[in-house]
């Protein structure tokens, strides 16, 4: 059994936080290095290039891997990927091609990568909608990557998530962030000093947002 913590212990705990740089530091401040963050928004509003842009932040620590199960490795993510630059981090980010549908291949897939001892640090599943994961498998993924970050995407009706486990995985996760207009809004436990928004492309924002 596990012996109890007193309050000294909770205050003294060190925590292994990602040292974002710029304005996803002024956004997001510096959140832990694991748990799960999700990410959900409308067609159109920027989620993709947001997502591109923070695998892109987060190479500069970590080893990312993206498992593009909505679109796969096709014509649409080799634009995002080009148009973000993220090819300079070189081998720091990774792509792995899973079928869509198919959880519990999936979860055994990620169970035995991160046995490995130069497994990924991050890793990000696009979109949740596609892994066809109820609560309780998302639950059993969560144990298995403890102690990973795990990033998932969402597709979104209005401004829910699509589905009733995607709206639960919502509610679960440490960050949660909202894109709109081209802007991320952190409504997770992490928000860094400028309010927690992050702008995407200025120039959609600026139209989309006007003053």
């Amino acid at each position: 059994m596990k012996r109890s913590l007193t309050v000294r212990n909770i205050i003294d705990k060190k925590y292994d936080t990602i040292p974002f740089t710029g304005e996803f530091l002024d956004s997001f401040g510096t959140p832990e290095s694991t748990g799960v963050w999700f990410i959900w928004g409308n067609s159109g509003n920027g989620k993709t290039r947001f997502v591109m842009q923070l695998c892109k932040e987060l190479c500069k620590t970590k080893h990312v891997l993206f498992i593009p199960l909505e679109e796969g490795s096709g014509m649409t993510f080799r634009d995002a990927v080009v148009g973000t630059g993220i090819a300079d981090v070189g081998r720091r980010f990774l792509v792995r091609d899973m079928p869509p549908f198919d959880p519990d291949a999936m979860i055994e897939e990620l169970k035995d990568r991160v046995r490995k001892q130069r497994s990924a640090d991050v890793y990000v599943i696009d979109s949740f909608q596609y892994t066809g994961l109820n609560f309780r498998q998302y639950v059993q993924l969560k144990s298995v990557m403890k102690n990973k970050l795990l990033i998932f995407t969402s597709q979104a009706d209005g401004k829910q998530p699509v589905g009733r486990s995607a709206k639960s995985v919502m509610f679960d996760a440490m960050l949660k962030v909202w894109v709109e207009g081209h802007q991320a809004f952190s409504k997770g436990r992490f928000i860094g000093p400028n309010g927690g928004t992050y702008t995407i492309w200025r120039e959609g924002a600026e139209r989309y947002w006007p003053l």
